[in-house]
């Protein structure tokens, strides 16, 4: 008797297939059956083509011939942050002037130090973040470093300025376009503070720019410079190892491979 009722009973229920196959569709032409919601565009247009029940080609993958070749050694590190193209240009080569190329190893250029120095003067550094920089403002004394009201960023595009314009004075052209000798003497002048750069001592901008221009070579490559750590090489320093335990009981000289902060993902 129980038997007969429970098949009634289900005789009386309404199939479920219907309403899964329902559902099936309208999962497959919603945006829920690609992780989304459909908002017209590509995808829209390929949905109301199957719904209208046409179909379209796969789009062909692009061909060896048509897609650019990224190098593998591609640095994401050299792109510009502050520096407009006149401004890297003329710091590139007052830095290699002050960092010069020669039989030891590359020079400033090479290591990548005017993208170290741009990165620098578009964060915090740039902007004297850590830095009191509220009046009133007093005459400082030469031993008392920078005290200036000009944030470094700004006094670094000021200087940077008035080096082209002290060399077409000058010259009749642009800093980065002169000989070496050439940039060399504007640079002493500034280095002597014989360049008039709107209230602020020459001398402080060439100083500035000479220990920027020294942070760039020897810096972790992660901020721009050091490119490949040659910087490092030069002066055989290993850079950021995890640990020296199996070297720190020797006594003869060990020369190491440098690491850089961005090894120490990679053997993580």
């Amino acid at each position: 008797m129980r038997e007969e009722e429970r098949k009634s009973s289900m005789a009386k229920q309404p199939s479920q297939q219907p309403q899964d196959e329902s559902r099936r569709k309208f999962l497959k032409y919603s945006g829920t059956a690609i992780g989304g919601v459909v908002v017209g565009g590509v995808i829209g247009g390929i949905i109301g083509s199957n719904m209208k029940g046409g179909q379209k080609e796969p789009a062909a993958p692009p061909s060896e011939t048509n897609t650019p070749a990224v190098p593998a050694d591609r640095d994401y590190n050299q792109a510009l942050m502050f520096f407009s193209q006149d401004q890297f240009l003329t710091t590139e080569a007052a830095t290699e002037r002050i960092f010069p190329q020669d039989d030891l190893g590359p020079g400033a250029k090479e290591l990548g130090v005017a993208f170290f120095i741009d990165h620098q003067m578009a964060g915090g550094y740039g902007f004297n973040s850590r830095d009191y920089m509220s009046p009133p403002f007093y005459k400082a004394e030469a031993s008392q470093g920078y005290q200036l009201t000009f944030k470094r960023r700004e006094l670094l595009a000021l200087g940077l300025d008035a080096l082209n314009e002290y060399s077409n004075e000058k010259y009749k052209k642009t800093y980065a376009k002169m000989t070496p000798e050439e940039q060399d003497s504007v640079l002493t002048a500034f280095e002597k503070d014989e360049v008039n750069l709107k209230g602020v001592p020459a001398s402080t901008f060439f100083t500035m720019l000479q220990n920027l221009t020294m942070e760039g070579v020897y810096s972790d490559p992660l901020y721009g410079g050091n490119k490949n750590m040659e910087g490092w090489r030069m002066r055989n320093y290993p850079g950021n190892q995890m640990s020296y335990t199996d070297q720190i009981d020797k006594e003869e000289f060990i020369k190491m491979e440098p690491l850089s902060l961005h090894d120490h993902l990679q053997l993580g």
